[in-house]
C-alpha cells in the first residue's frame, strides 16, 4: 500500500496563455533569440555575433539610397513558362505562389537613385523570391539598368545574392549569362565604374557572369560565394578543402574579393568611393584601413587608369 498518494492537478479553468508567433527569430550562427523589431533596426545583422542574415530588397534599397530618390524601372516586367516546364508543380504555379508570399514580381528591383546625392544606377537581388535564380527577367532587368546607366553616364551598383540559373527556363536562363557581360563590356568601353555587392549566397551562374565582372567586388561579412558547391569540388578534386572555402574571407585573402564591408558600413563606404571619382580600389581600403589587411599607400597594377564621370 502506498504512503504518498499522487496528486491530481486539475485546470483552473483559465485559458492557456500562448506566445504569439512571428515575434523572435534565432541566429543561425549563434543561437540567440533576437526580437524581429531591433532585427530590422540592426539592417537584418545578429547583434551579439553580427551574422548576416537575408535581407529583402526593398529594405536593402532602403538602407543604400538617399530617402525618396529610387526610381523602380521595369516593375511589371515578369516571367513567363516558355518551356511549359511540370514537375511537382508547374513553374506558372510557382511563379505565382512567390509573387503572392513575398509581394513581388520577380527576383531582382532595378531603378535609379542617389547615394548621398551621387546618382547611380541600382539593381538589387532578392533571395526570397525563388532563391534569386537568374531567369529571362532577371537578366534582362540587369541588361537594361546596365545600358540606362551607360547612357546616362552613370555608375552601375548591383547587389548580388543568387542560387543560379533558373533551370525552369532552361537554355534561356544561361544565355542571360552572356547578355549581361556583354551590357558590361559596353559600360566599360565607355570609360563608366561598375561595383558588385556580393551577399550570402551567391553562387553559379550569377557569380560567373556580372556578379564577378566589378570594377570593385565588395562582400559581407562571411558571405558564401562560389560556383559549384563544395561537395561537388571536393569530389570532383579528391581534396580536403578548407574550413573557410567559399567564404568572402576566404576569397578576399585570395584576391577576388576587394573589400569585405558590413552591412551598416555600406552606404558610407560607397560615398568614399563616389567622393573620388575612380575605380582606383585603394580609396576603399585606405578608408578601411583599421579592419582591412591592405595599407592605405597600396597601388595595384593597373590602379592609375582612374576612370571617372
Amino acid at each position: 500500500m502506498a504512503i504518498f498518494k499522487k496528486p491530481i492537478l486539475r485546470s483552473l479553468g483559465g485559458k492557456t496563455r500562448e506566445m504569439p508567433t512571428g515575434l523572435w527569430t534565432k541566429c543561425p550562427a549563434c543561437g540567440e533569440v533576437i526580437h524581429n523589431l531591433a532585427l530590422s533596426e540592426n539592417l537584418q545583422v545578429c547583434p551579439k555575433c553580427d551574422y548576416h542574415m537575408n535581407l529583402g530588397s526593398s529594405d536593402r534599397i532602403d538602407s543604400l539610397v538617399d530617402a525618396d530618390t529610387f526610381v523602380e524601372m521595369d516593375a511589371e516586367m515578369s516571367s513567363v513558362d516558355p518551356l511549359g516546364f511540370k514537375g511537382v508543380t508547374t513553374y506558372a504555379d510557382r511563379l505565382q505562389s512567390y509573387k503572392q508570399k513575398t509581394g513581388l514580381v520577380d527576383a531582382i528591383i532595378t531603378g535609379e537613385g542617389r547615394i548621398h546625392d551621387h546618382r547611380v544606377g541600382l539593381g538589387v537581388m532578392d533571395f526570397n523570391f525563388l532563391a534569386a535564380t537568374m531567369g529571362s527577367v532577371v537578366g534582362e532587368k540587369v541588361t537594361r539598368i546596365i545600358e540606362h546607366s551607360t547612357k546616362n553616364k552613370m555608375p552601375v551598383i548591383l547587389v548580388c545574392a543568387s542560387g543560379g540559373a533558373r533551370m525552369y527556363e532552361g537554355m534561356l536562363s544561361l544565355m542571360q549569362m552572356a547578355k549581361t557581360s556583354g551590357a558590361l563590356a559596353l559600360h566599360a568601353q565607355a570609360n563608366l565604374p561598375y561595383i558588385t555587392i556580393l551577399t550570402n549566397p551567391t553562387t553559379a551562374g550569377v557569380m560567373a557572369s556580372y556578379a564577378s565582372l566589378g570594377d570593385i567586388i565588395i562582400a559581407e561579412p562571411k558571405a558564401m560565394i562560389g560556383f559549384a558547391g563544395p561537395r561537388v569540388i571536393r569530389e570532383t578534386t579528391h581534396q580536403t578543402l578548407p574550413s573557410d572555402f567559399q567564404t568572402a574571407e576566404f576569397l578576399e585573402k585570395h584576391g577576388l574579393v576587394d573589400l569585405i564591408v558590413s552591412r551598416d558600413k555600406m552606404r558610407d563606404t560607397l560615398d568614399v568611393w563616389f567622393d573620388s571619382g575612380t575605380t582606383h580600389r585603394t580609396v576603399l581600403r585606405g578608408s578601411h584601413a583599421a579592419e582591412s589587411t591592405y595599407p592605405a599607400d597600396l597601388y595595384l597594377e593597373g590602379s592609375d587608369q582612374h576612370r571617372g564621370w
